[in-house]
């Protein structure tokens, strides 16, 4: 018994440094004083996936790959991204190759290359369709950048392993001057899973909604996707079993997918076989449009953080499965506590069906995020805005779902020095955290500071800049005492009068894995 029970111990040790996605726990054998602690040691191997920016010729997009210094994180590995389309699984020389290349500086952007192109490498042009790098990081704690232009960008996988493993984090940044979804469209890379929720998607004629899928593996993934709207679930004609070939990316639009338009509707994607990344490109006629991500999973308690405080309109979509109703109290976090919307208590949710709330200019001026709430937490739900800036004849659409808190750190890429507003919110109790601001992919010295978050407020707080910041720089969030912290990063510039913006959460980075002592489980399993 004690030898089952200790090379499972050993198994689960090993798997949660090499992958991250596991965490061990020491069995409960006694007294507090008989059990063994745990460490947390950096993850060792992980992977990200960034969909098909844009299908326009007039799409100029930007890939950015960042991981921020980690202690005791290995001091050799890699971090590459390739174009999903041509990726071939890497062998062991494929690895050596581009650790090679970490290591000499060969692709991505730096201070020190400041001469190879105005705009970037354009490295995601050049090596896509030749199986080489799109993007590789260099070294911990600078990030690098490629550009492509127009509707061949492609959608990338990647693999980070060693010291670029922990925290290992990638954003595209798309500006689209003109026509359907213009504006500025930006998503952070996700891992693979296989199930997925996305409050605030539409078949409805105005819209153009995709959602994409990326499958990072040798064998093919089989998908299903449900569509919810306002009375429960939609017919769909061919949203069972759709295969996503592997080391590919397949859009599927979604009005193709049923004969019901409808303004409101949360796609439910769940994954048969194999695993996916996931996102809904949102693209509108008049109201440019922006990425939809994933909300957190469903629960009795939701935040939305940092909804700018200019929102002219905010749009809740909020959904429950299973057929529970739900009551759900509703407060905004603003910069002096928690309070009420008048006339927006609460909002009643049918359970299995798509609900829609049109909330005004809730955040009139000031910061804030929603804080969603079902009595004692018992139903769950899942919830994404949908927030407008500008005037009417010039204003532009951005999302935020439901996000998960910073629990240790996250980050947030392709930060500029103008347009760059970084939203953290506490509803629960007070908060500190520490902000750095990386290198610029361009050059620039990193600089870091100190805020406090009060209970039940959310701060736009004034973030580091990097000293002599060149090119785009990240930005990585710590939790160090209380909390938690929900916390997103709006990016904004105006083009032709149009308030061009697009906003992302910063959920954490679970670049640590809880490990038991592998010593102290003998002495205690051997007594």
């Amino acid at each position: 018994m004690n030898r089952t029970t200790l090379s499972l111990i050993a198994g689960a040790t090993a798997l949660a440094a090499v992958t991250g996605f596991a965490a061990v726990s020491t069995p409960d054998t006694g007294p507090a004083e008989q059990r063994t602690g745990a460490a947390t040691l950096p993850v060792e191997r992980t992977g990200l996936l960034c969909p098909q920016p844009s299908a326009s010729d007039l799409a100029e997009t930007t890939y950015t790959s960042f991981t921020p210094v980690t202690e005791g994180a290995d001091d050799k590995g890699t971090a590459v991204l390739r174009a999903a389309a041509r990726q071939s699984a890497p062998d062991e020389d494929d690895n050596s190759e581009d650790e090679k290349a970490a290591e000499d500086g060969e692709s991505g952007e730096s201070g020190d290359k400041e001469e190879k192109d105005e705009k970037g490498e354009k490295g995601a042009e050049k090596d896509s369709g030749a199986g080489k790098p799109v993007l590789q990081l260099r070294e911990p704690g600078k990030p690098v950048a490629a550009e492509a232009d127009g509707a061949d960008a492609p959608a990338l996988v990647g693999i980070a392993e060693g010291r670029f493993a922990s925290g290992w984090t990638a954003q595209q940044t798309t500006e689209v001057t003109a026509g359907t979804g213009r504006g500025l469209q930006g998503v952070a890379c996700s891992t693979a899973d296989t199930q997925f929720w996305f409050p605030g998607a539409s078949t409805d004629d105005s819209r153009t909604d995709y959602l994409h899928l990326t499958n990072p593996d040798d064998a093919a993934a089989v998908v299903d996707i449900e569509l919810y709207g306002k009375d429960g679930e939609l017919e769909t004609t061919v949203g069972e079993g759709i295969t996503v070939k592997p080391r590919s990316a397949e859009p599927v639009l979604l009005s193709t997918l049923t004969a019901e338009k409808q303004t409101d509707v949360t796609v439910h994607v769940v994954v048969r076989s194999g695993r996916v990344g996931a996102a809904v490109q949102a693209l509108d006629d008049e109201l440019g449009g922006d990425w939809l991500s994933a909300s957190a999973d469903p629960s009795g308690s939701l935040v939305l953080p940092g909804i700018p405080k200019d929102a002219t309109a905010v749009r809740l979509v909020a959904f429950t499965p299973g057929d529970a109703d739900v009551d759900l109290k509703v407060q905004l976090a603003s910069p002096s506590g928690l309070i009420t919307p008048a006339g927006n208590e609460t909002l009643h949710v049918k359970g299995g069906m798509t609900a829609a709330f049109d909330l005004g200019d809730l955040t009139r001026g000031e910061a804030g995020s929603l804080v969603l709430t079902a009595p004692d937490r018992s139903v769950p739900v899942v919830a994404a805005v949908r927030v407008l800036r500008g005037k009417e004849g010039k204003q532009e659409s951005a999302f935020i779902p439901a996000a998960r808190p910073v629990e240790t750190r996250a980050t947030v890429l392709d930060n500029t020095a103008e347009g760059t507003t970084l939203s953290v919110t506490a509803p629960e109790g007070d908060a500190e955290i520490r902000v750095t601001a990386s290198a610029g992919t361009k050059g620039g010295t990193p600089r870091t500071k100190t805020y406090s978050i009060k209970r039940g407020t959310t701060q736009d707080v004034d973030a580091p800049v990097p000293t002599g910041l060149k090119g785009s720089y990240a930005l990585t969030v710590e939790l160090r005492t209380g909390g938690p912290v929900h916390a997103s990063r709006t990016l904004a510039a105006t083009e032709g009068g149009v308030p061009f913006f697009t906003v992302q959460p910063l959920p954490d980075d679970r670049g640590m894995v809880a490990v038991p002592d592998v010593g102290e489980d003998l002495s205690v399993l051997q007594r």
